[in-house]
C-alpha cells in the first residue's frame, strides 16, 4: 500500500475516534441534538472521512471502500449543501455507518 493511503487511511481511523469520543455517553439523539458544538465537530470529522476517501480514490480508483462514492458524496452535501443537512441525517450516518466503516478500515490497515 503506498504511503499515502495509508496515512489517509490512517485520518479516517483518526476522525471515526474523534466522532465516538464526541458523542453523548448514552448515544442519545436528543443530546446531541441540544449541542452546537458537537454538531459542528462531528460534522467537521465526517468532511474529513470524506476527503480522504475522495484522495484514496483519485490515487487508486478501485480501492475496495464500501460505498466509497457515497461516502464522498456525503462530505460534498455537507460543504455545498450545509443547509440541506440535517441533525437526523448526521445522526443516522454516526450510529448506522460509521461503526461499519471503522471495521473496515481497521482490517485494511491491519491487512496491509
Amino acid at each position: 500500500m503506498e504511503d499515502e493511503i495509508k496515512a489517509w487511511l490512517t485520518d479516517i481511523n483518526q476522525a471515526i475516534d474523534e466522532i465516538q469520543s464526541f458523542l453523548p455517553e448514552k448515544k442519545d439523539f436528543f443530546e446531541f441534538q441540544k449541542d452546537l458544538k458537537t454538531q459542528r465537530a462531528i460534522e467537521r470529522n465526517i468532511e474529513i472521512i470524506g476527503e480522504a476517501v475522495s484522495r484514496i480514490l483519485k490515487l487508486s480508483p478501485a480501492f475496495p471502500i464500501n460505498n466509497a462514492r457515497k461516502i464522498v458524496d456525503t462530505r460534498n452535501r455537507i460543504i455545498h449543501g450545509y443547509d440541506s443537512v440535517s441533525n437526523e441525517i448526521i445522526w443516522g450516518i454516526v450510529i448506522r455507518d460509521l461503526p461499519n466503516l471503522e471495521i473496515e478500515i481497521k482490517r485494511i490497515l491491519k491487512d496491509k
